[in-house]
């Protein structure tokens, strides 16, 4: 591993790949290289309190985790038998609310929906009609581009059918 010099010092192999040099030797040979590449690349004051404090986060948050899911398990095994019990009076509860938040909903989107195309049609401008005129520009840039590719290919192709088929 040693190789010897004309001035007497031993070459040694550094740890992480860069180039052999003699001066690993003067600050004391692989072990001292091994600890300067170990310091060049730990992490600093900064980072070790910052991991310090992603897992002093995490510890509580999964503790807290743990205390929540515990804490349903115990409430739904303690309040099973008064579900149980009322049972025939939740479900139609349920399905009725389920069934009117869902047609409020709805009924909201639908009055949001017609609003917007009103001020839109009577030329008020709501949010986002700059972009649906964009897009609406756009849709009518690419078909007729496409109309006028399919006019000048189109020709083509049906002249190239007739050819082939000159009694059809």
């Amino acid at each position: 591993m040693a190789e010897r010099f004309s001035s007497g010092e031993a070459q040694y192999w550094p740890i992480y790949g860069s180039s052999p040099t003699s001066t690993n030797v003067s600050n004391g040979g692989p072990i001292a290289s091994f600890v300067h590449q170990l310091r060049s690349h730990s992490p600093t004051s900064s980072q070790l309190f910052g991991y310090l404090a992603l897992l002093i986060s995490s510890g509580i948050l999964l503790f807290l985790l743990g205390v929540s899911v515990t804490a349903a398990v115990l409430g739904f095994i303690v309040f099973l038998p008064l579900i149980v019990i009322s049972s025939p009076i939740w479900i139609p509860v349920f399905v009725l609310v389920g069934g009117f938040l869902t047609v409020s909903g709805f009924l909201v989107g639908t009055v949001a929906v017609v609003s917007w195309t009103y001020r839109y049609f009577r030329g008020m401008h709501p949010v986002g009609s700059n972009q649906m005129d964009y897009a609406r520009s756009r849709i009518y840039d690419t078909a007729s581009h496409v109309k006028d590719y399919a006019r000048e290919y189109g020709g083509y192709f049906h002249g190239r059918a007739k050819d082939a088929a000159p009694g059809a």
